[in-house]
């Protein structure tokens, strides 16, 4: 695990920013995993105008979401497939294409169904290159949430109060109005990305980014399973950096590697 510590989240931005076009410009499989969420955005902005300047773009590539609201809909700005398409998708943007954008189907009849599809939908693509992550305040990543099984696959699952009460931002802060249930990509399905970009900014961040860096493995902390994998990069800003110890150890082997 590499950690690279800036100044700001534009900063972690710009440097996510130069991760991702440099992992898919020399992709040979141009699949990014693309999180939602307030973290990316910086990531997004820089995308967007790499791509107006001509030196990025994903017009033959695919976009792979981690997770999707159950019953929300589809006209809904906060459904993540809308957010990704304003984010990403068009000549406008980043060049992807609305059909190479795969989201878990959150209004299937049968939410399994839909879990198991989008799970195959990845690998039967060729896996993703490079999936880019956020982390929630208690350590999850996509929407696996403490105490899901570190091997699971795309599945259906109950958001925490937390994760309600987190994500009520974008539900004029109303907690009713955010969906109890999600589709998101399992721990496993996380790990099989040939490479992970994992964001955080903020200091309501910085107890999970410790045990992500510095704890032990534990489905308590789901985030926590990325130090089993050999290729992972964690950008964070220095407010989501407090609570580390080793930050001297991570700037020089920043620096060096």
């Amino acid at each position: 695990m590499k950690v690279g510590i800036f100044s700001d989240a534009h900063k972690v931005g710009a440097e996510a920013a130069r991760i991702v076009i440099e992992a898919m410009n020399g992709a040979t499989i141009r699949n990014l995993g693309v999180a939602t969420g307030s973290t990316p955005l910086n990531l997004y902005a820089e995308l967007r105008k790499a791509h107006e300047e001509g030196t990025f773009s994903l017009a033959d590539a695919r976009a792979f979401a981690l997770d999707e609201y159950v019953n929300v809909p589809e006209d809904h700005p906060e459904r993540y497939r809308n957010v990704l398409r304003t984010e990403l998708v068009g000549d406008d943007k980043t060049g992807l294409k609305d059909e190479n954008l795969f989201t878990p189907d959150g209004n299937d009849s049968d939410s399994l169904v839909a879990a198991d599809r989008h799970d195959a939908a990845i690998r039967d693509n060729g896996g993703v290159e490079l999936q880019i992550l956020g982390i929630g305040s208690n350590g999850h990543i996509g929407f696996n949430e403490p105490g899901t099984a570190l091997t699971s696959r795309t599945h259906v699952d109950v958001l925490t109060r937390q994760t309600r009460e987190d994500n009520a931002r974008f539900f004029d802060d109303d907690i009713s109005k955010v969906p109890t249930h999600c589709i998101t990509q399992g721990l496993g399905t996380i790990m099989d990305a040939r490479s992970i970009l994992l964001i955080a900014t903020g200091s309501a961040k910085k107890e999970a980014v410790k045990e992500l860096v510095e704890g032990a493995v534990s489905s308590f902390w789901p985030a926590t399973i990325l130090q089993m994998h050999p290729n992972v990069t964690v950008l964070v800003d220095k407010a989501a950096a407090e609570l580390l110890t080793r930050t001297d150890f991570y700037k020089d082997r920043w620096e060096t590697l």
